[in-house]
């Protein structure tokens, strides 16, 4: 009783072994790979399923019973037993091509899912047949999953199509991918935006060369003697914006949160506004071993490690980033050794695990080594891989020159670093990229300082703007929050500047920084509710 209808020949996954099942996607994870259903009947669908996330739901219409085909490599003279997990009316399972009698078993109707088998015989010349199931005409849709040929097979097969393809954590120009092996497989191929990329022997590559902050759609298909598989399903995957750090937004804020109480208003991490993309816990400490760290919850704050670390998990579940700051005016870590390089690493790495946080901020105002900190912070990096954020907060005399020890940090870790919000405040009048000298709390001051280091190496996405938040925050410097738009303004747009005026506009700038959370409270939130939404604006 089965209908005439059109099929294609499938190789199908898997070396000739008894009991292996010769059906290629035979649960329809793969959507109709390898299977051609008469008059386009068929389609793969989620629910119901006997096993799996796919089934094939086919519909007859008019003349047409639904048939879905696929023809399958055999061996002559062999036994098979073919079987499926059917739901519905008057629903067909058979084989054609046998060479001996061809088989076919069905069911009147199966209102939840239902095993049909049947078996056969090929005939002494045959090497491959056609299994097929089909419905019955004016009959409603019918279910099928899991379909199983069950024998020898007719030699090397080409693999079943890879499943499990993932990405991890990308950098701004690279993204590793992994995937399932596919037993059979001696090598696959990688596809970027559908074309082929690499060709790889185990089942990972990583695509290399990429563009920061950009998504690319990724596939791979499995290969051998016998030829390719078809592809597996896409993944996007995008990009990080430059250096390290991961998923960030194009632009971010950061924000200081105060681990002590000075005036300012006393938060936990989870009053920081949700404007904040970047959080950094003040201060780390100071331990008697040199370069170590340690990190103590101010009693002040009547604030929990429980709480603490249940908030810090909170914003990173919300996509924030919420790091440890060592430094600040009074900080006396200093690592000027190999082996401060290493307790500082090493204690960090202790306090990321313990508390969750997502990477480190630079903020020593007593002097920094370039060589051993540099050396610090590649060691902490291998420790916890691309995910690493890591801030730096120089002063203003600190970045007027390629030449100065937070600048040459900069560029040496330039591949894992994720920004310098450089202080502008707490400063004198400084010199501009164009030798010209420029008083804090103008647009000028900002535009003309931060031009050294857009043109001194760092890329646009590792620059930001570092401000107080309120005239409080900061002995000196103070800007209104429309101020520093109107430098991000100019930096990324090329508007809003004052009499210095860059030669060429910076889109991928980074944002803004604050001193700090707790001061931004203590006024309104004026800078976060001002800046933050203005940072969406920036191309």
């Amino acid at each position: 009783m089965a209908g005439a209808g059109p099929t294609v020949a499938v190789a199908v996954a898997g070396n000739a072994q008894a009991a292996d099942n010769l059906v290629s996607n035979p649960g329809f994870e793969n959507g109709l790979s390898g299977w051609t259903c008469s008059a386009g009947s068929g389609t793969a669908v989620s629910t119901p399923t006997h096993t799996g996330t796919g089934a094939l739901k086919a519909t007859p219409a008019g003349s047409d019973n639904a048939r879905c085909a696929q023809t399958v490599t055999v061996l002559p003279n062999s036994a098979y037993t073919l079987s499926a997990w059917v739901q519905g009316s008057y629903v067909y399972l058979g084989a054609t091509g046998t060479g001996t009698t061809d088989p076919s078993t069905w069911t009147p109707s199966a209102g939840t899912y239902q095993q049909l088998t049947t078996t056969f015989r090929t005939g002494p010349s045959t090497t491959s047949v056609t299994v097929y199931t089909h419905g019955w005409y004016g009959q409603p849709a019918y279910f099928a999953d899991d379909i199983t040929l069950a024998g020898p097979g007719g030699g090397t097969q080409i693999p079943a199509t890879p499943t499990g393809l993932a990405a991890g954590a990308p950098t701004s120009s690279s993204i590793p991918l992994s995937w399932d092996p596919v037993p059979g497989a001696t090598g696959y191929n990688l596809y970027q935006d559908g074309t082929k990329v690499q060709s790889v022997s185990g089942a990972s590559a990583t695509a290399v060369n990429l563009t920061a902050s950009t998504s690319y759609g990724f596939q791979v298909s499995a290969t051998n003697s016998a030829g390719e598989s078809a592809r597996s399903a896409a993944v996007t995957a995008s990009t990080g914006t430059g250096g390290g750090g991961g998923q960030l937004p194009k632009h971010v804020l950061t924000g200081y949160w105060q681990n002590f109480d000075n005036g300012a208003t006393i938060q936990t991490i989870a009053q920081v506004p949700a404007e904040y993309d970047i959080i950094a816990v003040s201060f780390a400490d100071a331990t008697g071993t040199p370069g170590g760290v340690s990190f103590t919850l101010d009693p002040a704050l009547n604030y929990s490690e429980a709480a603490f670390k249940a908030d810090i998990a909170a914003k990173k579940a919300a996509g924030k980033k919420v790091i440890i700051s060592v430094g600040g005016e009074k900080g006396t870590v200093s690592v000027n050794s190999s082996t401060s390089a290493t307790n500082f690493a090493n204690t960090l790495y202790t306090l990321i695990q313990t508390y969750g946080f997502d990477g480190v901020d630079i903020d020593l105002e007593n002097g920094i080594n370039a060589t051993y900190m540099s050396q610090a912070l590649r060691s902490l990096s291998g420790k916890v891989g691309a995910g690493l954020v890591i801030t730096m907060a120089p002063q203003t005399l600190d970045m007027q020159s390629t030449g100065t020890e937070y600048f040459k940090t900069a560029l040496a870790i330039k591949d894992i670093l994720t920004v310098v919000n450089t202080q502008y405040y707490n400063s004198g009048a400084m010199l501009g990229c164009d030798g010209k000298v420029y008083s804090q709390g103008t647009v000028d001051f900002m535009t003309g300082l931060a031009c050294i280091q857009l043109e001194g190496g760092l890329a646009p996405s590792q620059v930001g703007l570092g401000l107080p938040a309120s005239p409080r925050g900061a002995g000196s410097g103070y800007v209104s929050p429309s101020v520093v738009d109107n430098a991000l303004d100019c930096l990324a747009k090329g508007t809003g500047c004052g009499t210095f005026k860059p030669s060429k506009t910076y889109p991928g700038l980074r944002g803004a920084m604050t001193w700090s959370t707790n001061w931004d409270a203590l006024n309104g939130n004026q800078f976060s509710n001002t800046v933050g939404p203005h940072l969406d604006t920036l191309p």
